[in-house]
């Protein structure tokens, strides 16, 4: 039998879902607001960001902060169960992370040669940008951190119900 140690690795895993897909926000988010910036800081247009995803196999567990304060179980009965012989604890928890990076190639070309960007042939970099493809990643992220949100409550759920034994 192969048991969890407890019931935050749930929450904490779910927990970087969160995270992850705060990120994948943010990146949309900025994506859209600078769907026609055609100049930033280093004088070139707006590069489109993407969230790339990856496993995390390494969660920091609110259960560690807690290891230093847990106490032994004392067995006053010969039959009261020992956890360290009948249970095998897991302790790989896995999550995502994800990480922010431009696209390779960002830009495209309108011909606008009235724009003050406009090169000498009147053609402006932009960023390619697609505002419906940015919307329905939008949509998505939304989705997958509210299933990460009812994970998350379920887990507490669980939690909650285990009490009550």
């Amino acid at each position: 039998m192969n048991f969890k140690r407890n019931f935050f690795n749930s929450i904490e895993i779910s927990a970087t879902g969160l995270h992850a897909q705060r990120k994948r926000m943010d990146a949309i988010a900025s994506n859209i607001a600078n769907v026609n910036t055609t100049r930033t800081e280093e004088g070139t247009p707006y590069k489109r960001q993407v969230t790339v995803f990856t496993e995390n196999v390494k969660v920091n567990r609110f259960s560690d902060l807690l290891e230093d304060e847990r106490t032994q179980l004392k067995t006053t009965d010969p039959n009261h169960l020992k956890v360290e012989e009948h249970i095998i604890w897991n302790d790989t928890l896995s999550g995502v992370r994800g990480e922010n990076v431009e696209v390779e190639n960002p830009y495209k070309s309108i011909y606008d040669p009235s724009h003050p960007d406009a090169d000498e042939n009147g053609y402006v970099l932009v960023p390619d940008i697609n505002i419906v493809s940015e919307m329905s990643d939008m949509i998505a992220a939304s989705r997958a951190y509210e299933a990460n949100t009812t994970a998350i409550n379920a887990a507490k759920g669980m939690a909650k119900n285990a009490l009550l034994i």
